[in-house]
């Protein structure tokens, strides 16, 4: 902890003078971030499941071919779980939990940042059920884009589509394999066995894209019109160089480096970074290992790769010599005209990255047009996430719920119709397009920290459900935020409290648009925040334990008596709290009647593995 507290005030002091005073709340932005990846949840949703107009859905996934597919995530709104764009949105989350860990950690957003990760390598790992079997889809886009209708009422097929040797995917496995790796590493520091888990998976799935070579969409030819795949070779490298920093084996660092020419990683001079296009990433992390003297024998290719790297970050910065990124007169990244905003933010998180490598190495970026420090390439990053979250000739926040004016007409199937819980009856495919779709009505259903697709190339936007170029959110766009809005919120000089998520967030009765999050103050809601730390290690053997603080803080300005905790996943040894008869169920000690105002208490668990779950049952 010390030498973390160095380290950042080194970096404060670095950036002072670069980084113009925050705007914006970026821990606030990153909460409800979360909030969208638990309404995009398929499958079996958690009893402290905080979007509370989701339900359970999508249960018999894979039962007719026999196979458990349950969870998951859906892509965007609509409910087809398609593999490709879901792999590489858990990729994104796992990097920006290993490149941001303290930062996310301090924020008390750790477990939710792994859980996100979970619920699709969960998934993963199900449909992995053979060495050289990847279960790659389920749902078919065209059935379900004729039925407008609650992820909870489903009657389109479910049908699943697989992978195997005679019908390859290699950028579906090798993407997937990227995600397993990256979580591998995320995963490592709280459940190293959970960790093992996902590389052997991860390493299979390499070894089957690589071995039995194809395009997915030619294997799972009802993919095409939604995700076509530009190529595969990309996403080889691209999970090589993942398994590569995951296990430090240097087999895998050897298969990047002779195949850079063949597969295109030092040819390729890219522009764009997204579920389809990996090569800035793989280039920007083979960067790291250069900048990182790692290289041995392979100076000379990773040179090349960090070439390559340069040209998108310049591009990126219009420092290219007229070979940029194409920016709107808003000053927006424009890649594409369906769902933009995913393309700057994955960009976005990237130029962050890249920032922290050369900064650490003492290094700049040199462009056609000059060098660039590594602050104003963190600089336009945040440029990027300012325009999404209101900076933009539209005064417009376009992460729904954040910022007084955001989109109200979501392109989403949940968000757009009553939720169960209001109308427990079963809204069918017409009737959702007639009674929902067409309704000029705001969505009945706030989806806080949804990323809809965005404005077009001169700044304009439209928000109406039929305009799905601007008005849909996808899962890939919103995954590159939470390591983005991590970086940007602990480099913010503006601390002061934010809204946290409500854990009893509730839909909207009167289908009225709700203006923000429900305050931690609000009836039922415990003015308590939990603040999670580790402060020690140690191993035993092979088994790594941890030493877990939670402090307790009374946000009110009420005194709190009587309050009770549940923990779940607690295995080890506890100090500081009392149990109760009832099970998982803890009050506070004897000598601790009251919670003051302002004051705050902590107690201490030893485990191995991940933190335990704490939340409110009752208080005084």
């Amino acid at each position: 902890m010390n030498n973390f507290n160095i380290v950042a005030c080194l970096i404060l002091l670095g950036f002072q003078a670069a980084i113009v005073l925050a705007e914006f709340n970026y821990g606030e932005a990153l909460d409800k971030t979360f909030m969208f990846l638990e309404a995009q949840r398929s499958g079996k949703l958690p009893f402290d499941q905080c979007v509370k107009w989701r339900g359970d859905s999508g249960l018999k996934d894979g039962a007719l071919q026999g196979v458990d597919l349950v969870g998951g995530y859906y892509d965007a709104g609509d409910h087809v779980k398609f593999g490709l764009p879901m792999a590489f949105s858990v990729t994104m989350l796992a990097w920006g939990t290993i490149e941001y860990r303290k930062e996310i950690t301090n924020l008390n957003q750790m477990g939710h940042t792994l859980w996100a990760i979970r619920w699709g390598t969960d998934y993963f790992i199900k449909a992995h059920t053979q060495p050289n079997v990847l279960w790659g889809q389920v749902g078919d886009g065209d059935s379900d884009h004729y039925c407008w209708e609650r992820a909870e009422d489903m009657t389109t097929p479910r049908t699943a589509y697989k992978l195997d040797e005679a019908h390859p995917g290699s950028d579906l496995a090798g993407e997937t394999a990227s995600a397993l790796a990256a979580a591998a590493i995320a995963f490592k520091p709280y459940n190293s066995s959970y960790s093992e888990l996902l590389l052997v998976h991860a390493k299979q799935l390499f070894s089957f894209a690589d071995k039995f070579r194809g395009l997915y969409d030619d294997s799972i030819q009802c993919a095409k019109q939604f995700y076509t795949s530009s190529g595969y070779s990309d996403e080889l490298l691209w999970a090589a160089t993942w398994l590569f920093r995951a296990t430090g084996e240097e087999h895998y660092l050897k298969y990047v480096v002779d195949n850079a020419v063949y597969m295109g990683g030092t040819g390729w001079a890219v522009k764009e970074f997204s579920w389809d296009n990996k090569y800035a990433g793989v280039q920007i992390l083979l960067s790291k290992v250069l900048m990182e003297q790692k290289g041995g024998a392979y100076i000379s290719t990773l040179k090349q790769y960090q070439a390559k790297a340069d040209y998108f970050a310049c591009a990126c910065l219009q420092k290219n010599d007229g070979y940029n990124v194409h920016l709107t007169p808003g000053g927006l990244m424009y890649v594409h005209e369906w769902n933009n905003l995913q393309y700057a933010s994955a960009a976005s998180f990237l130029l962050a990255v890249y920032s922290d490598y050369l900064s650490a190495a003492n290094a700049k970026l040199t462009c056609p047009d000059g060098q660039i420090q590594p602050h104003e390439v963190l600089n336009f990053a945040k440029s990027q996430a300012d325009y999404i979250l209101g900076k933009n000739p539209k005064s417009m926040s376009y992460l729904v719920g954040y910022g007084p004016k955001y989109p109200t007409h979501v392109h989403h199937r949940g968000a757009s119709i009553a939720s169960i819980s209001v109308l427990p009856s079963m809204v069918s495919c017409v009737q959702g397009f007639e009674a929902w779709y067409r309704s000029p009505e705001a969505d009945p259903n706030v989806i806080y920290g949804a990323l809809v697709g965005g404005p077009d190339q001169n700044d304009g936007f439209n928000d109406d459900r039929s305009s799905y170029e601007q008005t849909e959110p996808t899962l890939s766009g919103s995954a590159p935020l939470v390591g983005l809005f991590a970086k940007l919120e602990s480099l913010s000089r503006n601390k002061g409290p934010y809204h946290k998520r409500p854990t009893t967030e509730q839909p909207s009765q009167n289908y009225h648009h709700q203006t923000s999050v429900p305050s931690t103050k609000s009836p039922g809601v415990p003015p308590v925040r939990f603040l999670h730390s580790i402060t020690n290690t140690w191993n035993v053997g092979k088994t790594t334990y941890y030493r877990h603080k939670v402090v307790i803080k009374n946000t009110s300005e009420k005194p709190i008596t009587d309050l009770k905790l549940v923990l779940e996943d607690l295995s080890g040894n506890l100090w500081g709290l009392s149990p109760t008869p009832v099970k998982n169920t803890y009050e506070l000690p004897p000598w601790l009647k009251v919670l003051n105002p302002g004051s705050d208490c902590s107690f201490v668990y030893i485990q191995e593995g991940p933190q335990a779950k704490v939340s409110v049952l009752s208080y005084q």
